[in-house]
């Protein structure tokens, strides 16, 4: 059966040069977006239950630019005037630079990495001297926190925010060919919103490997997944599924 319309669990991108824009007129398919998760900022005494306290480091690491967010914003609630001398460990440049939207950029230091944590972790290894703060949501990648424990980095992880599943009353009922997921919390909130929720002709597709096993362990039939090898992004991996997909072949 030929794919005529998809839904992206992620925001609709903010202009066209989105490589799902160029999908859609390449096979002629409707790709709508809505995050079936969204993100909430934790409240001050429920931070403070968890007995972090920011003064007590000198680094922080930022993964996302959720997280640059989040923590700010805890921050100023918290009515806690951040240090120059603090310093910032990003994941990729993107984030670094997003760092200005709260701080003069070029009177900190700042570090960031070219693709991945593992960039990063060298980085951080350098610099281990240093108390490291990561700010996550109560969902975080245990990946990260295992590279960190086992280099050995002094660091502590607190959560700034929570991932709560997202109302799709907006979307209505899901007239859609395929579903693809970023995050299993994505599939705790399919079927939340849709508890009769049954696959039947839906393609379903996942990216990474955690997201993929809560499709499984859902008992949800995974029809595309990524990365792989070949396939290192969703949006290559679905062109991909849909050039053979709906050519017949």
């Amino acid at each position: 059966m030929k794919i005529k319309r998809i839904l992206i669990s992620q925001p609709k991108p903010e202009n066209d040069k989105s490589p799902y824009h160029d999908i859609a007129r390449k096979y002629s398919v409707q790709i709508d977006f809505h995050p079936f998760i969204k993100v909430e900022q934790l409240n001050v005494s429920d931070f403070r239950r968890q007995k972090v306290y920011v003064q007590d480091y000198s680094a922080v690491i930022f993964t996302s630019k959720v997280s640059v967010d989040h923590f700010f914003r805890m921050c100023e609630d918290l009515r806690y005037a951040i240090p120059e001398t603090l310093k910032y460990f990003c994941i990729t440049e993107a984030i670094a630079l997003y760092t200005q939207k709260y701080i003069v950029y070029r009177k900190r230091k700042i570090f960031f990495g070219n693709r991945d944590f593992n960039d990063l972790l060298d980085i951080i290894k350098k610099h281990s001297h240093n108390r490291f703060l990561l700010p996550t949501s109560d969902v975080c990648k245990e990946d990260i926190l295992k590279l960190l424990e086992n280099n050995k980095i002094k660091f502590t992880q607190a959560v700034f925010y929570k991932t709560v599943p997202n109302d799709m009353s907006e979307v209505g009922p899901l007239d859609f060919d395929m579903l693809i997921f970023f995050s299993p919390e994505g599939i705790k909130s399919l079927y939340k919103n849709y508890p009769d929720f049954t696959q039947g002709h839906i393609k379903i597709g996942g990216f990474g490997y955690l997201t993929t096993q809560a499709i499984i362990d859902a008992g949800l039939r995974l029809d595309l997944s990524a990365p792989t090898p070949e396939w290192p992004s969703m949006a290559r991996a679905l062109d991909n599924y849909l050039q053979h997909n709906n050519s017949g072949k």
